[in-house]
C-alpha cells in the first residue's frame, strides 16, 4: 500500500489551497513535503487566476517542525567546520531558505492556518506567509534552543522582524511556548478565530484578499517591506514611486470615474 502525499494541493475559485498531509507524524517537514510545496508555490506565481495561496494541515498539528528521522541524502559535511554547516543551511535542508525567500518576493498574498501547534520548521515555513490565522487551540514554539542551537531557516531573521526583539527573546532564549492569544499580543498572528468554525473564516479571510486590487497588492507586499528598512524619508519615496506606477493604471483612472460619477449621483438625490 502506497503512502498518501505529503502534501495535498486543491483549488476554491481563486485561492490555491496546499493542505500538509502527515497527520501520523505530525506533518514533520519531510523531503517529499518540501518539494511538493515548492510545485505548488510555482504554479501559484505563474498561473494569474490565482490570487491567494492557502497553505494548511490536517490533523491535531500544524506542523512539529522538519522531520528529524528522515532518511535523507543531504547529510551533513564530513568536514565538521563552521563554513560547511552555515553552506548546509543555505543551499541544503531540502531548500528551505530558498523557498522560503521565493514566498517573500511573490507579489501575491500567501495565508497560513494553524488549526494546532506550529513548532520550529513549521513556524518558519508560516514565518514567509504574509498572513497568520490561528484557531484557538493553536500554540507556537521553537523547540532548537533545548539541543542548544538556533532556529535558522527564518527562524530568528525573520521573527524579529515581525514581532521585534523582545518577543524574539520570549520565544528562542527563554525557550517558551506561546498560545493562540499570546501569539495574537506578539503580533506574531493577525486573527485568532474559534475551532468549530476555524476553516470557514479562513477560506473567508481569503476570499476577502482575492477581490482585492492584484497591482495595488504586489505593490504593496514591496512597498512594506522597504519603508520596514529604510528611514522615513526614504519610505515616502517608495510611496511615491509606487503610485506613480499605480496612478497610470487604467483600472485606478477608471474607479476614479466611477466614484465621482457615483457622488454626482448622491448629490443629485439630495
Amino acid at each position: 500500500m502506497s503512502e498518501a502525499p505529503h502534501l495535498l494541493v486543491e483549488e476554491d475559485g481563486a485561492i490555491l489551497v496546499a493542505s500538509l498531509n502527515r497527520p501520523e507524524k505530525l506533518n514533520a517537514l519531510s523531503g517529499q513535503t518540501m518539494n511538493l510545496f515548492e510545485e505548488a508555490l510555482y504554479r501559484f506565481r505563474d498561473t494569474p487566476d490565482y490570487k491567494v495561496m492557502l497553505v494548511r494541515a490536517s490533523g491535531r498539528y500544524f506542523s512539529a517542525g522538519a522531520d528529524m528521522k528522515e532518511g535523507t541524502s543531504q547529510k551533513p559535511s564530513v568536514d565538521r567546520t563552521g563554513v560547511a554547516i552555515r553552506e548546509r543551511h543555505r543551499l541544503q535542508l531540502h531548500g528551505m531558505q530558498r523557498i522560503y525567500d521565493e514566498m517573500e518576493h511573490i507579489e501575491k498574498p500567501i495565508v497560513v492556518a494553524h488549526q494546532g501547534p506550529c513548532v520550529g520548521g513549521g513556524l518558519e515555513l508560516s514565518l514567509s506567509c504574509d498572513f497568520r490565522l490561528a484557531a484557538k487551540s493553536a500554540s507556537y514554539a521553537f523547540p532548537e534552543g533545548k539541543i542548544g542551537v538556533l532556529p535558522a531557516s527564518n527562524g530568528v531573521s525573520r521573527l524579529a522582524r515581525i514581532i521585534g526583539t523582545h518577543w524574539t527573546r520570549y520565544l528562542i532564549m527563554a525557550n517558551l511556548p506561546a498560545d493562540a492569544d499570546r501569539a495574537l499580543t506578539m503580533g506574531l498572528v493577525h486573527e485568532v478565530y474559534p475551532d468549530e468554525n476555524f476553516e470557514e473564516h479562513c477560506i473567508g479571510f481569503c476570499r476577502h484578499l482575492a477581490r482585492q486590487h492584484g497591482e495595488q497588492m504586489g505593490a504593496a507586499k514591496i512597498a512594506i517591506e522597504l519603508a520596514r528598512d529604510l528611514g522615513r524619508d526614504q519610505a515616502r519615496q517608495v510611496e511615491r514611486m509606487a503610485n506613480s506606477s499605480l496612478m497610470l493604471n487604467p483600472d485606478y483612472l477608471a474607479g476614479v470615474e466611477r466614484h465621482i460619477k457615483s457622488i454626482g449621483r448622491k448629490d443629485e438625490n439630495q
